[in-house]
């Protein structure tokens, strides 16, 4: 009989591994710098606080208060705009200690907007603390190959700029530039 149970028990792991993959996450987004304020209005917003536990090249895990909700994601190396995430919810309480004890400082601190355009939600991050000045906008994408019309306010295409990266804004914030 504990032959059968662990029998079903590896069906069942092997089963949530393969639910897992299924639902592995792969993030495609575009940042840009903003260019002016017309985007202000219209849009929702809401306070962000995150840190980050790791900023290694090829993988990062960030801690993340929005609002009063706790995140936790990893993610991998990004390809143009393209790489793995993934999201976990943790309690608010718990995400607010990690930042505050654990994670690499200064920590990142914005105002999050989210702006519908065209049929696609652009999201501006408007930040403070060592990076205040700095303003940017990301769209994410279905497919790398996307087309999508872009707001007058959207400037250059940095995506691919290591110096935007929330990340690396840690470690060299915008106000050393």
């Amino acid at each position: 009989m504990k032959h059968y149970r662990f029998y079903f028990k590896t069906i069942r792991f092997a089963f949530k591994t393969s639910e897992f993959m299924a639902k592995q996450n792969v993030e495609i987004e575009r940042k840009f710098l903003v260019t002016s304020d017309e985007w202000k209005g219209n849009s929702q917003s809401i306070l962000f606080r995150q840190g980050y536990l790791s900023t290694e090249p090829g993988r990062t895990v960030r801690v993340r208060l929005e609002g009063k909700e706790g995140k936790l994601t990893i993610k991998g190396q990004k390809d143009r705009g393209a790489g793995d995430e993934f999201e976990y919810d943790i309690p608010g309480d718990e995400a607010a200690y990690l930042i505050d004890h654990l994670c690499l400082k200064p920590f990142i601190e914005k105002m999050r907007y989210k702006i519908n355009y065209k049929g696609n939600t652009w999201e501006v991050d408007e930040f403070f603390g060592e990076n205040l000045g700095l303003i940017l906008a990301e769209i994410e994408l279905d497919t790398l190959d996307q087309k999508f019309e872009k707001p007058d306010w959207i400037g250059e295409d940095v995506t691919e700029d290591s110096r935007y990266k929330n990340a690396n804004l840690v470690k060299n914030p915008f106000s050393n530039w």
